[in-house]
Formats: structure tokens, C-alpha cells, sequence
């Protein structure tokens, strides 16, 4: 899998995150301040993040320290990142975390800022593990919809962590995740992410993308 793909698809997933911009008659109305990082909690989580809670600038870090499980999100991904700079494409792979870094920071202006940092996070680990971990890809699975204007297919990584499937909707891709239970196969199961929602049961497929929802069937 292409890194530069991965990263796009990255940028397509936390835009999803953010708000709509405003109409022309919302235009005048005073911009709402973005949400504040929650209070701290008394001992912190279970697990501190890999930086340092008490030099931690802007709310994105600040929530970090405060949430057990964007703590752990957090060192998984400083883990999977340390060892990804001995690719021999270090340089680039360093910009694109500076570039992930602005983007987990914009979760701060979405409607729901904590779905969107798990969201970031998850995604980051994903483009790491399937773009320079040297995961192998499994089968693409193609599917055959109500409106075949634009090809979907998708690909389902149950064997990384976090597990995932990248989905592919024309030119169009997302990196979705288990929702409520993770799916052994294909041929079951719920994927999911803020805008997009991937469902299949009894060999039928549903997908919402960002607005456009296909009823389909995987491709003899």
C-alpha cells in the first residue's frame, strides 16, 4: 500500500471530523469557542501517554493525559512510530507526523472532539501498520451496488491492531473500524467511523459515505 495513498485517506478521514462550514447566513453569527480539554482526573489514567502531561501545550495533549484510553492509543502510536523511522523513507514519514499531529489538534473544533482523537489515533496506527509495517494485504473484496457509478470495494485488516478495513468508494477512500464487535470475516459485522458506516449480514452489504448510501452485494 502506497504511504502517500494512506496518507490522503488519513486527511479524508479526520475532515469528516470537523464541522461544515458555515452558510452564507450564518456568516455574521459569532464562531462558538472550541470545546475545553476535560478537568484532570485526580491520578490521571492507568497508563500516561509517551510525553510528558505536565509540559503538555494545547487540549488536544491535555485530554490525552486525561483519557485511559487515548493514553494507551497514544504510546501504541509513539511505539509503532519509533520503529517505523527505520524505514529508509524516515524524512518523509516525519512530515507526515507533523502533518497527523495538526490534524489530531483540529479534533478539538469537531462536534464530538473524543470520537474524533480515538478516530485520528486509530486511523494514524492503521497508515504505519499497512503502509511501512509491511503488513500483507488481504483479498480485495468488490462489491456490486444499486448505483454502480462509482466501484466500491473493500479491504479488511482483522489481523493488525487496531483492526480495520479500508474502504474504497471511486476515488474515495476511509479507514473504518469494528463497531461494537470485531468480525472474523467479511461476511458479518459492522465497520464504522464519523461519516461512514459499513454494515454486512446474510451476504448483504450497506454503506453509508458521507451521505451516499448503497445497498450492495460482494462480487461472485
Amino acid at each position: 500500500m502506497n504511504r502517500f495513498v494512506l496518507l490522503a485517506v488519513g486527511a479524508l478521514a479526520l475532515a469528516a471530523c470537523s464541522k461544515p462550514a458555515p452558510s452564507d447566513d450564518a456568516a455574521a453569527a459569532p464562531t462558538p469557542a472550541a470545546p475545553a480539554a476535560p478537568a484532570p482526573a485526580a491520578n490521571g489514567p492507568a497508563q500516561p501517554p509517551s510525553f510528558d502531561c505536565a509540559k503538555a501545550t494545547g487540549d488536544a495533549e491535555k485530554w490525552v493525559c486525561t483519557d485511559a484510553e487515548l493514553s494507551r492509543l497514544d504510546v501504541q502510536l509513539a511505539e509503532r512510530y519509533k520503529a517505523a523511522q527505520a524505514s529508509p523513507d524516515e524524512l518523509d514519514i516525519a512530515a507526515e507526523q507533523r502533518g497527523w499531529i495538526k490534524g489530531r489538534d483540529a479534533c478539538m473544533r469537531a462536534v464530538d472532539p473524543r470520537r474524533c482523537l480515538v478516530e485520528a489515533y486509530k486511523t494514524r496506527l492503521v497508515e504505519l501498520s499497512i503502509g511501512v509495517g509491511g503488513v500483507p494485504a488481504p483479498a480485495t473484496v468488490r462489491y456490486q451496488c444499486d448505483d454502480d457509478s462509482k466501484p466500491l470495494s473493500v479491504v479488511f485488516y482483522n489481523d493488525i491492531d487496531p483492526a480495520a478495513a479500508l474502504v474504497r468508494l471511486g476515488s474515495d477512500q476511509a479507514i473504518v473500524f469494528p463497531v461494537a464487535t470485531t468480525p472474523e470475516a467479511h461476511d458479518g459485522g459492522r465497520w464504522g467511523r464519523e461519516g461512514v458506516d459499513l454494515a454486512t449480514h446474510a451476504g448483504q452489504t450497506t454503506l453509508d459515505f458521507y451521505g451516499t448510501t448503497l445497498h450492495c452485494q460482494a462480487a461472485p
